[in-house]
């Protein structure tokens, strides 16, 4: 009997999250949810079934995501799959952004999937088949059209070079890493910038509407299937050609 393959998805109490554990969930893994929104996450459990576990951790303190992948290690054994989707938007504008709010946002989005890559490289040792780890990064680390901060840009970027760093040195373990850079993409951090900011990025997708977390989901379970198997250490730009020159 083939083994049930488990993934673990950050910030999968969020819509991006949501989406990602619907898409993995198809495909039969058993997946791990880690959030700082334990409520949010105790209603998917009871609505998904045994096959999403919740675990209530804050991604920006190490010590609590080395204590999830604990409980992970002793109830599943291993990982197959870790989606390092956590992150959010923080809107201060340079060179109003505090010291306080640059390491808030490089922990969110950077350190957190860095910690969580440490933690579940451990666990994927000796699993039978290739391992995969994908990023949620963003256009924002290359797009400087776009109206994302810089803190935010610098995050997704480091982000992009963890990926490429780990493709390559995990290669010959069959660990793929990859990123996903995803364009306007309707989630709840639409709320965090103006309704005219946010008319003005949309107007600027060429199928005239923003991308849905669905969508994007489709590529993590692409990535996570075995389809994915070749691919690795490649930042996926997901913007309907917005930037194509």
């Amino acid at each position: 009997m083939t083994k049930q393959r488990v993934a673990v998805i950050t910030g999968a109490a969020g819509g991006m999250g949501r989406a990602i554990v619907a898409a993995l969930l198809r495909d039969g893994l058993k997946c791990f949810g880690i959030d700082i929104e334990g409520q949010a996450l105790k209603a998917m459990e009871a609505d998904i079934g045994p096959d999403f576990v919740g675990i209530q951790a804050d991604l920006t303190d190490p010590d609590q995501i080395a204590t999830g992948f604990e409980r992970i290690a002793r109830e599943a054994g291993g990982v197959d799959v870790l989606v390092n989707n956590a992150g959010t938007c923080l809107m201060s504008e340079f060179p109003d952004i505090s010291p306080k709010e640059l390491d808030l946002q490089m922990s969110l989005n950077f350190s957190s999937a860095f910690h969580c890559s440490q933690e579940a490289i451990k666990l994927m040792q000796g699993r039978a088949t290739v391992r995969k780890i994908v990023n949620i990064s963003s256009n924002g680390a290359y797009n400087f059209d776009a109206f994302d901060p810089p803190h935010y840009r610098a995050s997704k970027a480091a982000l992009d070079t963890l990926t490429k760093d780990l493709a390559r040195r995990f290669a010959r373990d069959r660990i793929a890493v990859n990123s996903i850079a995803p364009a306007m993409t309707e989630t709840p951090l639409f709320k965090v910038v103006s309704k005219e900011v946010l008319e003005a990025a949309i107007a600027q997708m060429p199928h005239g509407r923003a991308m849905q977390p669905a969508e994007v989901a489709e590529w993590v379970r692409f990535l996570a299937s075995p389809a994915g198997d070749i691919s690795s250490g490649n930042v996926i730009i997901l913007n309907q050609g917005r930037d194509v020159r």
